[in-house]
């Protein structure tokens, strides 16, 4: 009795609030039951290991300021490592913040595009002066990257006229946005060999899905490519790609099967 009182209070709370739904239909859980639902993935993706889509990774990642909301090193030589395996890469972005990303890829790639939200946009949403003036600070004289700004939820991606060998997805991470990037995402594919990151599939390279994100990116994949879609160990990132791999459950608290080395030098700006 007590928890249909709870219910209807509930419901009442959303009508006098409608906003209030939003925060219902956001909660992880949902998310996960959700994805549970309708594609029966109660463990998410299943893995594959970093050292098989890239087995020569040896990245230098230059320039990485290890500051709050950016992409850890390993997320940035994945991107870099498969740019680097493509002849004259064609690497679009949705989601610039410093342009570190970016910065990196730009280096191996021939060309790359990036789109953010505009910066008066942000600033009119309330983002304060310092976040917005962030925004490409590592990228923006960099001579084979073009930066435009626009909101990916009403973008003309053709108005891009070219198709791409590797397309990143680090934008707004609640689900409709995940899912709308992910929808305009595949028509730009270069071909069968082209592949698709999204980032922040996870809080931390070992645990904590982010289910918004992963319903985001399942509900916005065609149902053929599903079967594509993995997350790359050791990292926040799920990949799409035709490559033929190994792949598996990860286990929390598994002993690591390969460790890292990373040489740091600190550069004054």
């Amino acid at each position: 009795m007590k928890k249909l009182k709870k219910f209807f209070s509930a419901i009442k709370l959303i009508v006098r609030k409608p906003a209030l739904l939003n925060l219902v239909l956001n909660d992880e859980d949902v998310n996960r039951q959700q994805v549970i639902a309708k594609y029966n993935l109660a463990d998410g993706l299943l893995a594959v290991d970093i050292l098989d889509l890239l087995p020569n990774l040896h990245e230098t990642i230059d320039p990485f300021c290890s500051l709050d909301g950016g992409s850890p090193p390993l997320d940035i030589a994945l991107l870099k490592g498969l740019a680097r395996r493509k002849k004259d890469c064609e690497y679009f972005e949705i989601g610039t913040w410093r342009g570190e990303s970016v910065a990196n890829v730009a280096v191996v790639a021939k060309h790359c595009i990036t789109l953010n939200l505009p910066d008066d946009e942000m600033l009119k949403t309330g983002m304060s002066k310092a976040y917005v003036d962030s925004h490409r600070f590592f990228s923006k004289n960099i001579i084979n990257v073009t930066h435009l700004q626009h909101d990916s939820r009403t973008f003309d991606f053709s108005s891009l006229n070219k198709k791409f060998d590797l397309i990143f997805i680090d934008g707004d991470h609640h689900y409709e946005s995940v899912k709308l990037d992910t929808q305009h995402a595949f028509p730009l594919l270069k071909d069968e060999s082209s592949i698709i990151v999204w980032h922040d599939y996870q809080k931390t390279p070992a645990a904590d899905i982010r289910w918004d994100v992963l319903r985001g990116i399942l509900d916005g994949t065609p149902a053929e490519k599903q079967h594509d879609l993995y997350h790359v160990s050791n990292t926040l990132c799920v990949i799409y790609t035709t490559q033929a791999i190994a792949s598996k459950h990860l286990q929390p608290y598994e002993a690591p099967d390969k460790y890292f080395s990373m040489e740091i030098t600190a550069n004054k700006v």
